[in-house]
């Protein structure tokens, strides 16, 4: 069998000169946000927290209360602007497609590559605007968002 090597043990080990690996590569500090939210009675899209631009995205979990019958809870992002200035449009799915939330439950998002899992934010200085959307009929309960990013 042969032997293969990732992008980053490349860098390290098998060029020469050996090239530096970024932060959010390799012994980057891991970061946590987390922001919790009481619907009273709605269906929103509930802005979260905003991620740094340079932010790698590990890992997201949505936990929330029984909401109500027929609602539905996603997690995505709002309009924002990439580091170059262009309008990136809202995707209230980027993260989590909608499903049930009607019985209290601990979900993840970002679960894969195609889900933004390790997805690099390209954000202006305000950053990428994290939301959860509560959809169906009107929901009421707790939900509260993790997410773990490393950036340097």
């Amino acid at each position: 069998m042969a032997d293969a090597y990732s992008v980053q043990y490349t860098k390290w080990n098998r060029n020469v000169p050996a090239e530096p690996i970024k932060p959010i590569e390799h012994y980057g500090r891991v970061r946590l946000s987390y922001a919790n939210y009481v619907a009273a009675a709605e269906q929103s899209d509930i802005y979260m927290f905003n991620l740094p631009n340079g932010a790698r995205i590990l890992t997201m979990e949505v936990a929330h209360a029984a909401l109500g019958s027929n609602t539905t809870l996603s997690v995505g992002h709002a309009a924002y602007n990439t580091s170059a200035g262009v309008p990136v449009p809202a995707d209230v799915d980027e993260f989590k497609a909608a499903a049930a939330s009607t019985s209290a439950s601990v979900t993840g998002a970002a679960l894969t590559v195609a889900l933004g899992r390790h997805m690099v934010v390209d954000a202006d200085k305000d950053g990428m605007p994290i939301t959860v959307s509560l959809a169906g009929d009107d929901g009421t309960g707790a939900i509260s968002l993790t997410c773990t990013w490393v950036l340097d």
